[in-house]
């Protein structure tokens, strides 16, 4: 690659490698390196980045793991195993990819060059991993973990977080609506579904979630939301009511004396 592809990479990876070489091996696929041994340009062995590629893999394994795992100190192992599953999905990282450009540097083969290779989903997760690793060999663990962290784990855990989990629960609402409510003294919230609409395949759920805040049923906390899934819709109607409990705390707690 030129300098100042190298430099213009370098830039949006928020990193500037002392080996270089390290980047172009993770830019570089095998088709090319095949073609470069071929050929006698590069000697016997040039280096392509399936070996980065398979140490990058569990670069990004440990780090997401880890931010799962301080972030999220209450959610059981499947749930972060769903989260982890879907934060490394290479339907998510090839966004990230596309996103800093990447099949623009990649060095490929002729044949791999006329099929498409710079477009292809599967050629940029691996090259995307293969640069993760090529940072942390190059100068360690923070590097990465700050691209990791800043480029793929946060912006779609924000995402998430702003759809109400769309089946994957980033907060898990029910359970702090759950705990609030023993806090406070309360009985639990009682959900049911409302109302469906739309095609099988379409459905839109409305779930309704009362909170008793009086006696007899006088004066209980009552909101609804809708839903792709009824578990959408539940937590999106518990993040709904934590959001009105916890501004109206007299309501909450002193709710059966009024």
């Amino acid at each position: 690659m030129e300098q100042q592809e190298i430099s213009t990479l370098e830039q949006a990876l928020g990193h500037r490698f002392g080996r270089p070489a390290l980047l172009e091996q993770a830019l570089t696929h095998s088709s090319h390196a095949h073609e470069a041994e071929a050929r006698a340009e590069e000697g016997i062995g040039a280096a392509d980045n399936e070996q980065l590629e398979f140490l990058g893999d569990a670069v990004l394994g440990f780090v997401t793991s880890q931010v799962l795992f301080e972030r999220f100190p209450h959610f059981q192992e499947g749930q972060l195993s769903k989260m982890r599953a879907h934060l490394v999905s290479a339907r998510h990282l090839v966004r990230v990819a596309r996103d800093l450009d990447l099949g623009r540097y990649l060095r490929l083969g002729r044949g791999e060059e006329k099929s498409g290779g710079r477009a292809k989903s599967a050629l940029l997760v691996d090259a995307l991993e293969a640069v993760l690793a090529a940072m942390y060999l190059d100068s360690g663990m923070n590097a990465p973990r700050r691209f990791i962290v800043e480029r793929i784990l946060a912006p779609e855990l924000e995402r998430l977080q702003q759809e109400g989990g769309g089946g994957l629960p980033v907060t898990d609402h029910k359970s702090a609506l759950q705990e609030f409510l023993q806090g406070a003294g309360r009985p639990q919230p009682v959900y049911s579904v409302v109302k469906e609409q739309g095609p099988e395949h379409n459905k839109l759920f409305t779930v309704e979630v009362r909170v008793r805040t009086g006696t007899n049923g006088a004066g209980d906390y009552v909101t609804r939301a809708d839903g792709p899934t009824k578990k959408t819709a539940e937590q999106r109607a518990a993040r709904q009511a934590l959001a009105d409990l916890r501004t109206q705390p007299e309501r909450s707690t002193h709710g059966a004396d009024e």
